[in-house]
């Protein structure tokens, strides 16, 4: 466990998606407020608006990589999708679901339908695994910048 993974799962007993948890544990590193990774990963929750595609978890990890290490040069597409793809790899086996499709992950059979939020009650919290995912994802983003040192102008 990292001070990443602390951050996000408290982060989501404050309200936030997912997506926003993972974002917000990294915002330091990405030289953002937390406000700021907040609202640049707000749709992202959910699986994309509670669509219940992408986990919201694995959508932070997307978006803290991108920031950190990704290019504005179109050539570097591969570069970028080549990673995206393992840490996608390594979610799948973390999170005992093998998936990083968000309903999969919460044992629906489909999304819910609706894009209204579902109130944050002591009920909600036992029964998501979003907790322990955004854990997972802050985590294994860690692991990824221990292993990956960032350019001198992107160190904090």
């Amino acid at each position: 466990m990292s001070i990443y993974g602390d951050k996000a799962y408290e982060t989501f007993f404050k309200g936030y998606n997912c997506a926003q948890c993972v974002a917000i544990a990294f915002a330091p590193v990405m030289h953002m407020t937390e406000s700021q990774a907040a609202r640049m990963s707000s749709g992202f929750g959910g699986g994309f608006g509670r669509l219940r595609e992408v986990c919201g978890a694995f959508s932070g990890i997307t978006f803290v990589l991108s920031t950190l290490y990704g290019s504005d040069d179109p050539a570097q597409k591969t570069a970028t999708y080549t990673e995206v793809q393992a840490l996608a790899a390594e979610y799948r086996r973390r999170n005992g679901k093998n998936s990083i499709v968000c309903r999969e992950l919460l044992g629906l059979q489909k999304a819910e339908g609706s894009p209204v939020a579902s109130p944050r009650t002591a009920e909600y919290y036992q029964k998501r695994p979003c907790p322990e995912l955004v854990r997972i994802a802050a985590d294994i983003m860690a692991e990824y910048i221990e292993t990956h040192p960032l350019p001198l102008t992107q160190e904090v």
